[in-house]
């Protein structure tokens, strides 16, 4: 049975609308929780709430930036879903953190936690194929949806099996490296979103190395849709705001719609 997350991709995709998800590090600044809901009121058919991590190693020097900032002023994951179950952007909602948060908290507890927050879905991007069971078994139980990651070395093998155990999207990852503000798309984008759809009917969207409304809509000629991080982030530091980030999101969706 598909979860929440995966019924609302697959309806917009499956009406020809190419996706668009958003990622805003929670914490980072009083009006943080007023960018989701500005970016979600701009076109995103998703918001991907990232909860801080003191070694995010997967993220680049701006999303670091980010999160050390949200620490610093005492962002917890407690404080983020907190804030997320008192607020509604009108999208659904993941969350990205790494498998330390997860693991001290315990599987059920933070299933849990996030399903009364609201929260459809978890990416948990230092969580392998291999090691994801006990964590996902329980979500599944749960009903929050764990979004796996499909990286560029991928086996043929290895990615069916990663598209099979993904629920509500499957994250293909568009370069070897970190999270940050590209001039260009790596080709490897397109390799990977093309060989995932080619075994998964599930939404494919690329990730990491997507900076701008060009880049994402060349990025779906092969697949169905982006996560938009950096560049986002970017806007939150310098103190664009709700206003500023809703205008950066705006310019994506028109993209993406073709009517740039």
């Amino acid at each position: 049975m598909n979860g929440t997350l995966e019924v609302a991709l697959r309806s917009k995709r499956d009406r020809g609308q190419k996706l668009l998800v958003p990622y805003v590090t929670g914490g980072l600044g009083p009006d943080w929780l007023d960018v989701v809901r500005a970016v979600a009121d701009a076109g995103a058919d998703a918001v991907e709430v990232g909860i801080p991590f003191s070694d995010p190693v997967m993220d680049g020097p701006i999303i670091q930036q980010a999160s050390e900032q949200a620490l610093a002023a005492r962002t917890t994951p407690q404080s983020i879903l907190r804030a997320l179950r008192e607020g509604d952007s009108g999208v659904p909602l993941a969350v990205m953190t790494y498998y330390n948060v997860c693991f001290r908290m315990g599987h059920r507890r933070f299933a849990e936690s996030l399903r009364e927050a609201g929260v459809s879905a978890a990416i948990l991007p230092d969580l392998p194929l291999e090691e994801v069971g006990p964590w996902a078994e329980v979500a599944d139980q749960v009903g929050v949806e764990s979004v796996m990651l499909a990286a560029p070395t991928a086996s043929d093998a290895r990615l069916r099996r990663v598209c099979e155990r993904s629920r509500g999207f499957v994250y293909a990852v568009g370069l070897l490296g970190v999270t940050g503000v590209r001039a260009e798309l790596a080709g490897s984008a397109l390799v990977i979103a093309r060989r995932a759809k080619a075994v998964t009917d599930k939404p494919v969207l690329v990730g990491v190395g997507v900076s701008t409304p060009e880049q994402a809509r060349e990025a779906c000629a092969e697949a169905d849709g982006v996560v938009v991080g950096s560049v986002l982030v970017r806007r939150m530091l310098d103190g664009g705001g709700p206003a500023g980030a809703a205008d950066l999101i705006g310019s994506f969706r028109a993209a993406l719609d073709g009517s740039a």
